[in-house]
């Protein structure tokens, strides 16, 4: 299976009741073969109906934040953990991740980023147990590198939650500069970065 025939299951799924609710699955988009993977939690209002993940308010602001490190949407794969969204945008419930995130293993594997970047508390919490850390606020674990099967686990809050609350905006941009110091000009290769910075929790 490739990243299309994967987009093509996501949009036709029906394996959780967020199926009946969606006007559109939102898979994903980007450069299947991404240095970083962004994953945030699950669409919202403009995304149900476009289809495309982060195209909204928060979406602008992830803009201006992958261009703040040289990045754009055409260098990285932005996904959410549900690819569905929850009725007039509610947190996502067990049951739901647990039908959906699959489909992010998938994206994972088929993928191979050298960085995962969490957005909010689903996602940051959903890779962090990979790692054993039990996330109970994100401030405690943000702006921090958790290594992973060779992948680098980054979590950062949600830009949704930026545009609530203006103070988390200079965190989100103070995280990125990190993220952007570790990727460069030109991408790093994890062995260097892991060489130079130890096994996990580094910052």
């Amino acid at each position: 299976m490739d990243l299309d025939e994967l987009n093509s299951t996501i949009r036709s799924c029906k394996l959780c009741k967020l199926s009946i609710s969606r006007t559109n699955a939102v898979p994903g988009e980007g450069n299947p073969k991404a240095s970083v993977l962004f994953v945030g939690e699950a669409p919202g209002a403009t995304e149900d109906k476009m289809g495309r993940p982060f195209v909204g308010s928060a979406g602008k602001l992830l803009d201006e934040l992958l261009k703040s490190i040289g990045l754009d949407r055409e260098k990285v794969y932005i996904t959410n953990l549900v690819k569905c969204r929850p009725p007039n945008n509610r947190d996502p419930e067990s049951d739901e991740i647990s039908s959906c995130s699959p489909y992010l293993e998938t994206q994972i594997s088929l993928i191979n980023p050298k960085i995962i970047v969490t957005l909010g508390k689903y996602s940051t919490i959903y890779m962090l147990k990979k790692v054993n850390i039990n996330v109970t606020s994100i401030s405690k674990v943000r702006g921090k590198f958790y290594e992973w099967n060779n992948i680098l686990i980054f979590p950062t809050y949600h830009p949704a939650a930026a545009l609530y609350n203006p103070n988390l905006k200079e965190v989100l941009e103070k995280d990125f500069k990190v993220l952007g110091s570790k990727i460069g000009s030109k991408l790093f290769t994890l062995d260097n970065f892991m060489n130079e910075n130890g096994p996990r929790n580094t910052k």
